[in-house]
């Protein structure tokens, strides 16, 4: 089994809006070791992350983070070692537009 260490995903989305930060693609399974949230803002922010299986709509159940906080200026890494099948995704939420969100990790396929 081929494994592939990568940036998984990258995204700096609208506020208030949930975003498909990665899905595992087709025949792979992936290990998310870490995530950064970095707020590139002047005022302080909340973020989410959740993972839902089979890229299924977020519910309840899905939230690893939920309105956490995160100061102006500030980085927050993450140390998960989270495992996803085929089709799951990590989706990511941000209280303002000021915040880019990144996840690391290892596909095997």
């Amino acid at each position: 089994m081929p494994l592939v260490y990568k940036i998984l995903g990258q995204s700096a989305p609208a506020a208030t809006t949930e975003a498909d930060l990665y899905t595992v693609p087709a025949s792979t399974s992936t290990i998310v070791s870490s995530m950064s949230i970095a707020n590139r803002g002047t005022a302080a922010a909340t973020y989410r992350i959740s993972t839902s299986a089979a890229g299924g709509a977020t519910a309840t159940k899905d939230y690893v983070v939920y309105d956490a906080n995160i100061n102006p200026n500030q980085t927050v890494v993450l140390t998960l070692g989270v495992t996803l099948a085929t089709t799951d995704k990590i989706r990511v939420y941000a209280s303002t537009a000021d915040l880019s969100f990144q996840a690391y990790g290892t596909q095997v396929s």
